[in-house]
């Protein structure tokens, strides 16, 4: 386990504990890589990143990160199978054109895929649907309908089942609000999943 660190945000922290030290590590989608400076500074990992974001790819560049510029959607085929140990999807699968291209060629590439995605169950969310009957903004969901980079809004109930259905193991699953872990009805009261997962 990953020491305590209140400065650290909580979905980076569990994503730190699911991590084997000295492993190596894909994150697609790694915006401005403060995950993956977590990981190598924490886990000793063998990291790269995968980003679209030009600005971004700069931010990773000046902390000494290793990043490509690369569209996921378009494939990962310039990568072996099970090169890495871990593929990490951290707030990106939602974000992505076509989500079970992207996942199967994840789960190719890595040995474990780490997903993490905000709940569109959550029960804030729900409620403000119900009774505003506009599109809802959260914590987890902070943007406004009109600059919201995710296309796609899945529930955990929703990606449990696309496991299921797709024969994806789910070896772990860690469920947040903002301040704690959820144990109970998670597709009710987490804000969002984390799901390690393997083929």
């Amino acid at each position: 386990m990953t020491e305590p660190n209140d400065s650290i945000r909580m979905d980076y922290r569990v994503i730190a504990d699911l991590v084997s030290r000295d492993s190596s590590v894909l994150d697609l989608g790694c915006n401005e890589g403060e995950l993956l400076t977590i990981l190598i500074r924490e886990k000793n990992v063998r990291a790269h990143g995968i980003e679209i974001d030009e600005n971004a790819i700069y931010a990773c560049v000046a902390k000494g990160l290793s990043v490509s510029h690369q569209d996921i959607d378009n494939g990962l085929s310039e990568y072996g199978d099970k090169s890495f140990d871990y593929v990490i999807l951290n707030q990106s699968l939602q974000q992505v054109l076509a989500p079970d291209k992207v996942m199967t060629e994840a789960l190719r590439v890595g040995k474990d895929v780490i997903i993490g995605f905000p709940n569109f169950a959550y029960f804030k969310v729900r409620c403000q649907i119900f009774f505003t009957g506009r599109t809802p903004v959260t914590s987890a969901l902070p943007y406004k309908w009109y600059d919201t980079p995710n296309l796609h809004f899945m529930s955990i109930s929703d990606f449990t089942e696309y496991c299921k259905t797709r024969g994806f193991r789910i070896k772990q699953a860690v469920f947040l609000n903002d301040t704690r872990t959820i144990t109970v009805f998670p597709n009710l009261f987490a804000q969002t999943g984390i799901f390690m997962l393997s083929s």
